[in-house]
This record gives C-alpha cells, structure tokens and sequence, in this order.
C-alpha cells in the first residue's frame, strides 16, 4: 500500500483528532459567549436577521458563524458546548483541506502539500481558533476556499465560470462572517504576490467570469447589511462604532506583529527559517512557488501592520501561507537532512525537535509539581499523558540522532494530539477557584423563590451565557430603570456598590452571595472583577 495515495484520508483523521476531541474541555471564553448568546436567542426569540445579546441589537459582527451555530444547537442541544464549537472545527478542517489542495495544485508535489498541511492544522493559532467557536476561523476558511478557486481561475483553461461564481459565493461567506478582515489580510496579499510571481495572464478570455465573481462576491456579501441598515437604522451607529475600532482601539507600533512566526508554536524556528528567503531559494524544490508563499506571508504581516489596531489573534491569516511557506524548508529537510554537515543548518533543528522532546522527558516530573495541588480525580488523565509523552519524546530524540526527520515530524504531530487528547482534560486541574459559584445556580436560585434578576449595569458574555437567559440591565448610561416587582434580585459588580446603594437608597437591601466565575481564586493576578457579582435582594418598602 503506497502511503501517498492516502494522505487525504491521513490528513483527515489528524484533523479530526485534533480539532474534534475533548471540544468541551476549556471554558467558554468572552468572544465565544458572545456568538453563543446571538445564537441562543436565534433559537429562544427567533433573531435570525437582526441579532441579539442579551436582547439588544447584535450588529457588529456579521451573523453567518451564529446562524452555523444556531443549527449545530438546535441539533444537539444549546447547552452542548461542543456542539457550539463544532461548526468551527468543521471550517478549520475545511480549511487544511483546502490548503493541501492548494499545495498539491501549487507545486504537484503530494508530499509537500502533505507537510504543509500537516503544519497549517498543527500550528498553534490554528488549533485554538479551531476549538473556539468565535468568527477568525470562518472567514478565513471560506476565504482559503475563495483563494484556491481564483488560483484555479486564473491558472486554467477550462471551468473559468464554474469557478469565478463558486469563488464570490465563498468570498460572500467570508464576507458575512467577520467583514472585510478576510479580503484585507488574506486575499489582498494572495494578489499580490500571485501578480509579480505568476502574473494575471490571458486576462481577455477572464474578465467576463470576473465580473461574475464580483457580482455574486457583493451581493452575498451585502444583503445582510443592507437588511439591518433598513430595517433597523440604530445598526448604522453600532457598524460606525465598530469601524471606528481599527483606528482607535487596541493601538500597537508597527512592529507589533514581527515576532509573528512564533504564533506557529511547535514550528516557529522551522518557519522563521523558512522565511531566510536569500539562505533557502535555492535549496526548495520549487523556486517559483515558493518565492510566492513567501510573498504571501509577508504582504499580509506588512498589510496587518499598518492597521492601527492590533491583536495577537489577529495574526490567524499570516499562519496560513506561512504553513505552506515552511512546507518548503521541512519537505527540504526531509530529503537533505541525512547528508547536511554545515552545524549552522543541523543545529537549529536539534534545538527546536530536541526542546520539544525535553519538554516530554521531564513532563512526569515537572508536571507533577506545577499540577499537584488540582490532580485529585484527575490523576488518569495525567498518567496517560505523562507516559505518553514521555514514550513519544524517547522515540522523537531515537530518530533525531538517526537523522531521520520525516519521523521525527511525524511524532511531533503525535505529541500534539496527545496534547490535545489527554492534557486538556487537565485543564480543570490549573483553574482552582474555592469560592467558584456559577451563573447556573442563581438561575435556579431565581426560579425557586419565584424572583426576576437583574443586572445592574455592564454586562459580562460570560455570565449571561452561563445564567442561560437574557438579564434585563438596570442602569444604561446614567439613567436607572426601577423594576416594577415589589421584591426582586439586582447582581452589583465591585465598582458599581456605590451606584447601586444611590439608586435604591429608599429600598430595604440584603446582600445573599457572591456570583464568581473566575477559574482562579481572588488571590490569582488573573482573578477578574467583571466575572463575579454580588446578590442583592431589593425589596420595597
């Protein structure tokens, strides 16, 4: 059996293992609640057009990853976290998918596309969006669909239509996940480097079908738009206040995103040498191709540092042509490695393949007393990995001195899925909170003294999500809204106490509990005032 016939099929089950297992290991995070919140009321209230949080309009964010969302609820439950996180998983496998296709298109070389692959799913912005079921992965893996339909566009004959309307179709789907940030980050630096390496030839026969994709591109991207500025104007100044952002918020040097190649993880020396364009033109086996992954990578970095406005995460786009950028330097090791003997190539790789194994050579030991204090009911999952890991590093070092790279990668992308499979469980093993009491309980607490909660003021995602319906906001802006009920709950953060004591000042006030969800107690630098509240029981006098 000829291995090379299945690496589709190999490709698939390493992305199922790593995007698809243990999705509801980790806490709902705040982006995630957001787009968990929009989807449950799609599916209590029925905002599919014009969203909602927590019964207010939704509009910065187009709907497309919600509504994906919303479905996979309604299959397998809104309380299902990871069915709330499956849609993600499945773009981010459409994505890798897509990127060995595109390799294999690129180059003709399955192995290469293979690797490159294997590195796009394992990088390790990747695999966090993948298990995070927030917008980044959807609208740059229905633009990684659009990019590899246009290069077939304007690199074959036949089909030219067929692929110009399917690739405005994905262009619209990226469109309606996250906005413009696809076309910006991900495509427009696919242009231009296909321009100066490939060039846009027989442009004549083309530009029919072109205007077929800039058609369907704007109509699919723009409905929904146009939709809410119709028939609800209030979404003109919440798409103005989001615009706004870019320029305004979240301001970094232009130098912010350099360090971008260690975003990879468990790649990052491989990528940052991949990326010495002078030290490995002439090494890869394709010159051209390669010359363009490089370009790609580096007109997107440049792109996404003139934007005022940035976040580590915001690097998701850059990760994608850097993966089949450093598919050249380990499908070159793959074949040199054996024969090189300047240490100036051989030591980097020792160091980054040889750390990686260290780092499973002492896991039992180092593992055990960073994760002591929490390993109670917990103790299989970590036997499982620290044995695990440490089998897998033994054979990593074994193949390292033989020179045998192509193992040593393959046992890399091992060592991540046993990551994945036995050290996420773990997680409740770091995140110690004794005070920890859950939005959940107040529901309940709610529902059995017959009593209506309100939020005083500044509503956390995560809270409301946990406490499984909307919570009306009491104070919005300066003006406090009293409820109507004789006898009611109001949840006050830490900075609203005295707010909250001026607005009732003529209601009896009894404090109950403390509402905390932070995963690490108040001693941790990492406990946050806006995960817990205090209970207060108002009553008329």
């Amino acid at each position: 059996m000829k291995v090379e016939k299945h690496y589709l099929l190999l490709l698939l089950l390493t992305c199922v293992a790593i995007f698809f297992v243990n999705l509801s290991a980790l806490p709902v995070n705040i982006m995630e609640a957001r787009n968990f919140i929009t989807a449950r009321e799609m599916l209590t209230d029925g905002n599919w057009l014009l969203t909602t949080i927590n019964g207010q309009p939704r509009y910065q964010k187009p709907p497309l990853p919600t509504w994906l969302t919303a479905l996979s609820a309604a299959i397998f439950g809104i309380k299902t976290v990871w069915a709330l996180r499956l849609p993600a998983a499945i773009l981010s496998l459409i994505l890798v998918l897509t990127s060995y296709k595109f390799a294999k298109r690129l180059t003709s070389k399955n192995l290469y596309a293979f690797i490159s692959a294997l590195v796009t799913a394992t990088s390790f912005y990747i695999v966090a969006s993948a298990r995070d079921g927030q917008w980044d992965i959807y609208t740059h893996g229905f633009m990684m669909v659009c990019i590899y339909l246009l290069f077939k566009f304007f690199t074959e004959t036949k089909y030219k239509v067929q692929n110009a309307l399917l690739a405005g179709l994905f262009f619209g789907f990226s469109f309606l996940s996250k906005g413009p940030v696809s076309l910006y980050a991900l495509l427009l630096p696919f242009l231009i480097a296909f321009g100066v390496v490939y060039k846009y030839k027989d442009f004549k026969s083309r530009w029919l079908p072109l205007v077929g994709f800039l058609v369907v591109a704007g109509v699919v991207s723009s409905w929904w738009h146009w939709y809410t500025l119709n028939f609800d104007p209030a979404a003109v100044e919440i798409t103005k206040k989001e615009t706004t952002n870019w320029i305004s918020y979240e301001i970094k040097p232009f130098y912010y995103y350099w360090s971008f190649f260690t975003q990879s993880g468990v790649w990052t020396i491989p990528a940052f040498i991949a990326l010495l364009y002078p030290y490995l033109k002439n090494r890869v086996f394709n010159k051209k191709a390669y010359l363009f992954t490089f370009l790609w990578t580096m007109a997107s970095v440049v792109l996404l540092s003139i934007i005022p406005e940035k976040k580590s995460r915001y690097l998701l786009p850059v990760l994608i042509p850097m993966a089949l950028n450093t598919g050249f330097y380990v499908a070159y090791l793959f074949q040199r490695f054996r024969d090189l003997r300047d240490k100036r190539e051989t030591y980097p790789v020792y160091f980054n393949f040889g750390l990686i194994a260290f780092i499973g050579i002492i896991f039992p030991i180092g593992g055990y007393i960073f994760l002591k204090d929490g390993l109670a009911g917990n103790w299989h999952w970590f036997v499982l990995l620290a044995i695990t890991l440490f089998i897998i590093s033994v054979f990593i070092y074994r193949n390292l001195f033989r020179r045998n790279i192509s193992k040593v990668f393959y046992l890399t992308i091992v060592f991540i899925v046993a990551i994945i499979w036995f050290g996420l469980p773990l997680s409740s093993a770091i995140t110690i909170n004794p005070e920890y009491k859950p939005y959940s309980e107040l529901q309940r607490f709610g529902t059995n003294k017959n009593l209506k909660i309100y939020e005083f003021s500044n509503m956390t995602p995560e809270l409301i999500w946990d406490y499984g319906e909307k919570m009306p906001i009491l104070k919005v802006d300066d003006e406090v809204t009293i409820p109507k009920e004789s006898k009611f709950g109001v949840m006050v953060s830490d900075n609203n106490h005295e707010n909250f004591e001026e607005a009732f000042s003529s209601f009896d006030k009894e404090f109950i509990v403390r509402y905390d969800m932070n995963p690490k107690g108040a001693d941790s630098r990492t406990h946050k005032d806006r995960l817990y509240r205090d209970l207060f029981i108002v009553t008329k006098k």
